[in-house]
């Protein structure tokens, strides 16, 4: 029987990082982890897609190099050699979170971990991968297996995480209907490939494989694609995606995948009922908690009715002693999210203070181009009583952008009429990303439009848009024609 101060269960980026700050404090901390360190983020999401997507931004970059007075011939893709970069992307992270782990005194204990009790688990040693070396180990140990390792602590933390939800459709275990984990197993990039589920997944993986070469096409039952971001995004987004040869289906449902003589047949339900032929087809329509196997009702924790565990502002349980964080309590699915709540929860359980804004929340898709966005959507704002401004400045009027060579997109700032307050920003373009951080500052700091102005950007950069809009919502335009007097 092992003991700590501590027991975190999942070793992803909330879970480590949760971890590492309880250490940090002073308290004897183990982590039980079946995974390589990094959790889905830095094994199977976050990480390895921008890996990929960085590739396929390079070899788009490649083939358009003339335009910049560079020749180049016989370009190729080589997607062995991308997926071997992106895994060794991944190995350098996950060693050093191993590392990390190790140098500020955490015990790892490696396997799937059951609850016996709120704050005790078994350890069970796991088997192979399902989905083979590129894919996570979801499944239980098998049965009648005897734990390896018994473990109690004071306080635990629950920090495993969401897997892909899998879709109740006619013909979803077929071969080739895969899931987003189940995505880097490919061993090439498929000819067809229809992509169920328009939001950040689904979005990225199509940006990913049109660019490589893919006959690509994308279902979203909502109106627009990506349809948690502002409107314009989503709409915007659905533009260049046509523009890049995706096809697009919004307002569409799939009501079955059939086999056919030369791949898949997707039926789609919509406007404009239709068959899709497909070689591979992906199902992107979201996550669900990481619970299944954990014996959850031995801590007596409370959940929501989709499964997620419920906690107050500090992560606590309704259960004394018990805390979770990250995707398996539902407040935001995001790597970032899950490694601010462990820092609060290790804090709190230190007997330290910490809080979480979740008003304040950036969120970035590694579409091309990039979206990313926090706060209010100008229909959220208005819905929530706000008499706002809503003001865009596009990418095309920034020096930057055109010697850059990538001028799609704009930012577009919501804020209160009166005082000008920063509400929400929106941008999709280049480094979208890196940009949305201004903004998250804005909202935290409560800054105002005329601030935002007011401050000066260097120059040239991208990020002068911010600036830009700013002005341009104030009704002071420099950069683009003001608008037009009634």
């Amino acid at each position: 029987m092992q003991e700590f101060d501590l027991l975190v269960v999942g070793g992803g980026p909330g879970g480590y990082v949760a971890a590492i700050r309880a250490a940090q404090r002073g308290l004897s901390v183990g982590v039980v982890e079946k995974e390589r360190p990094g959790g889905v983020c830095l094994n199977w999401g976050c990480i390895p897609t921008k890996a990929m997507l960085r590739s396929a931004e390079v070899y788009e970059t490649v083939l358009h190099a003339t335009d910049f007075g560079i020749n180049v011939e016989n370009v190729s893709v080589d997607y062995d050699a991308i997926r071997r970069r992106k895994s060794s992307v991944v190995k350098g992270l996950t060693d050093g979170v191993a590392g990390l782990l190790k140098s500020n005194g955490v015990t790892v204990i490696n396997g799937h971990a059951r609850f016996t009790g709120p704050t005790a688990v078994d350890v069970y040693a796991t088997g192979e991968s399902p989905l083979g070396a590129e894919g996570p180990r979801y499944a239980a140990e098998p049965a009648g297996a005897q734990p390896i390792e018994q473990v109690k602590a004071r306080d635990v933390i629950i920090a495993t995480g969401s897997v892909p939800v899998q879709l109740p459709l006619p013909g979803a275990d077929l071969p080739g209907v895969i899931t987003s984990d189940g995505a880097f197993g490919l061993e090439e990039v498929p000819k067809r490939i229809a992509i169920i589920g328009g939001s950040a997944v689904g979005a990225e993986w199509a940006t990913l494989f049109a660019t490589l070469g893919s006959e690509v096409s994308i279902i979203e039952m909502q109106k627009t694609l990506v349809p948690a971001e502002d409107a314009e995004i989503g709409k915007a987004l659905g533009r260049s995606f046509t523009k890049r040869g995706i096809k697009v289906l919004t307002e569409a449902t799939v009501s079955r995948v059939d086999q056919a003589a030369d791949g898949l047949k997707v039926t789609v339900d919509g406007a404009k009922p239709q068959q899709i032929d497909a070689d591979v087809v992906l199902v992107g329509v979201g996550r669900k908690p990481n619970t299944a196997s954990l014996d959850l009702a031995k801590t007596g924790v409370a959940t929501s009715e989709r499964g997620f565990i419920t906690v107050d502002d500090k992560l606590r349980t309704n259960v004394e002693h018990v805390y979770a964080i990250g995707d398996v309590t539902g407040k935001a699915l995001l790597a970032h999210v899950a490694s601010h709540q462990g820092v609060v929860a290790a804090e709190t359980i230190a007997g330290e203070h910490a809080a979480i804004d979740y008003n304040v929340i950036p969120a970035a898709t590694f579409t091309h181009p990039e979206i990313a966005s926090v706060g209010l959507t100008e229909a959220q704002a208005k819905d929530a009583g706000h008499d706002v401004i809503a003001s865009k400045f596009p990418f095309a009027a920034l020096g930057r952008a055109q010697s850059y060579g990538d001028t799609e997109g704009f930012m577009k700032i919501v804020a209160g009429k009166k005082y000008g307050e920063v509400l929400g920003v929106h941008i999709i373009g280049h480094s979208a990303s890196d940009l949305i951080t201004e903004g998250a500052l804005a909202m935290a700091l409560e800054a105002t439009l005329d601030e935002l102005a007011e401050t000066i950007h260097a120059h040239p950069t991208l990020g002068e848009i911010g600036m830009e809009a700013a002005m341009n919502a104030l009704g002071l335009p420099v950069h683009v024609a003001p608008p037009k007097k009634r």
